[in-house]
């Protein structure tokens, strides 16, 4: 089965900042109770947004390259037995291939940030 080379993490805008500013994001509450960074596919993305961050304003999605990172992620079964690839490492802005604020198109989907 092939995978995505491509996952997003939802960031708030402190933690983008830090991001941005730090060139490294060490991950959320719930990332470092976890041990790892959550993250989502493209698909699973809306839904993600949907359950762990509704009424949130100011939100932020970051693309992270797999490809990069390979050896430190790890594809475990979640929510409803889908498997979510999960960094098990810091996120660091050299493997984030495009970010941007949190948007939906008409339909509620979340929009994926596009790079450059």
């Amino acid at each position: 089965m092939s995978r995505p080379t491509t996952a997003y993490k939802v960031l708030t805008a402190a933690q983008m900042a830090a991001l941005e500013y730090d060139g490294r994001f060490a991950g959320a509450p719930v990332d470092l109770a976890d041990g790892y960074i959550h993250l989502s596919t493209a698909a699973q993305l809306t839904e993600t947004v949907d359950k762990h961050f509704a009424g949130q304003d100011d939100l932020h999605v970051a693309a992270v390259d797999l490809d990069a990172v390979r050896e430190q992620v790890r594809w475990e079964e979640s929510r409803g037995g889908q498997l979510f690839p999960h960094l098990y490492g810091v996120l660091t802005l050299d493997i984030v291939v495009a970010y941007g604020p949190l948007e939906r198109d008409g339909g509620g989907a979340v929009r994926l940030p596009v790079a450059g």
